[in-house]
């Protein structure tokens, strides 16, 4: 299922969420050159992408990781490493990799940032996405593909709008055998099936050293998602929630 939008009005601009939103696009246009040149596309995901192995010490130096059909990364043990798990989530992997991430991240990123205030969002939104990496990291510490996105971050959104705004509505776009169709759901219909097929893909990659989901780092998106949980009580302000849950019950008055 694919968010669309939600029945949840913030009381202020999310203006965390759009910088957010247009880093990544920035970084993706100017640092990756949209995908267009594939080699400053590899160049990037093989420099600051996360490696588990080379923040684990478990990596050969010198080992060469297809990621193309004609382009492989060198497998390096530096310093930059450990600035990897926060370069990470600013890079991408294709159009339909940041356009998912983007598309859920202001679903839902925007109600969350109303919830908790400007500060606190991001220094959530980071300390999940270095949860996410670290998840990653110890289920696979021997990997060497490089793993990109911001997916593990988002995850964490998604954490904390699962735990203030279960029942919220949310219109999403499901595929069916022969065709797209839009159904409005609870949220927490759609964001349990959405971890739950995270938990699904990722069980044959504990069997495995790389990643082997169709290439996603499932782990990661676990990570995010527990941090997003676990730390959504600390970071939001009670006020902040009861005032939108006010707000929104008069647009809404039909729903719980």
């Amino acid at each position: 299922m694919l968010p669309i939008s939600d029945e949840n009005p913030t009381l202020r601009p999310p203006v965390v969420t759009v910088a957010l939103l247009v880093t990544l696009g920035t970084v993706w246009v100017f640092v990756q050159h949209a995908g267009i040149d594939e080699v400053a596309l590899a160049r990037s995901i093989c420099d600051w992408g996360l490696v588990p192995a080379e923040i684990t010490g478990r990596a050969k130096a010198g080992a060469t990781v297809p990621i193309t059909r004609d382009l492989a990364c060198l497998v390096e043990t530096t310093s930059q490493s450990w600035l990897t798990p926060v370069t990470s989530m600013f890079l991408h992997g294709g159009w339909a990799h940041i356009i998912g991430n983007a598309l859920f991240l202001w679903v839902f990123g925007n109600n969350v940032e109303d919830s908790m205030g400007r500060i606190r969002y991001v220094v959530f939104y980071v300390v999940c996405g270095l949860a996410a990496a670290a998840l990653q990291v110890v289920l696979q510490p021997s990997a060497t593909a490089p793993m990109v996105g911001a997916s593990g971050a988002i995850s964490g959104v998604l954490g904390a709008y699962l735990v203030l705004y279960p029942r919220v509505r949310v219109k999403v776009l499901v595929p069916l055998p022969f065709f797209w169709t839009i159904m409005t759901v609870p949220a927490y219909v759609m964001l349990l099936v959405w971890i739950g097929l995270q938990v699904v893909a990722g069980l044959p990659q504990l069997l495995s050293a790389e990643v082997s989901s169709g290439g996603v780092a499932v782990f990661a998106h676990i990570g995010g998602f527990i941090a997003g949980v676990a730390l959504v009580k600390p970071f939001h302000s009670r006020r902040r929630v009861s005032e939108r849950n006010v707000i929104r019950h008069r647009h809404h008055p039909g729903h719980a």
